[in-house]
């Protein structure tokens, strides 16, 4: 089963996250996974802070600034990858990355710019990405990465 929340729903997730977590409030699995993702990344404070300004809110490139509601959904889908080593060969990649930058969260941030990059190649061609796919362009460009400085 895919989950594929909408925008509203990937917002109102972190906003709750966000409550939860300076209430003291218990979390689920993937609630507690996320905590983890937002108490690194304190700039997003003040979206994840206002519900109903983030759910108006229209991030735009022009803007200049990332979306952190897309950079925390992204870092969530690569936690959860690597979690259950889905595609395979996924959590030894990141750890590879991880090692050779000495910064476990700026090999994330790498990673997370392969991802993006092969789904938007995959967007482009119009074609869905296949688990082959996934192992043979998204875990290879890691691993490329961490074979050079």
């Amino acid at each position: 089963m895919i989950f594929n929340p909408s925008r509203d729903e990937v917002r109102r997730f972190f906003c709750e996250v966000h409550r939860k977590q300076a209430a003291g409030a218990v979390l689920t699995p993937l609630e507690s996974l996320a905590a983890d993702l937002v108490a690194v990344h304190p700039e997003y404070d003040g979206d994840l802070a206002d519900l109903d300004a983030a759910l108006a809110r229209d991030y735009s490139v022009e803007e200049g600034r990332s979306n952190p509601f897309l950079h925390l959904a992204m870092h969530l889908a690569i936690a959860e990858q690597v979690q259950v080593d889905q595609p395979p060969g996924i959590r030894a990649a990141v750890a590879r990355l991880a090692a050779r930058r000495g910064d476990e969260h700026a090999a994330l941030h790498e990673v997370m710019e392969v991802l993006g990059e092969v789904m938007w190649q995959a967007q482009r061609a119009g074609t869905p990405l296949s688990v082959e796919e996934m192992h043979g362009r998204y875990v290879d460009a890691i691993l490329a990465r961490a074979s050079r400085d």
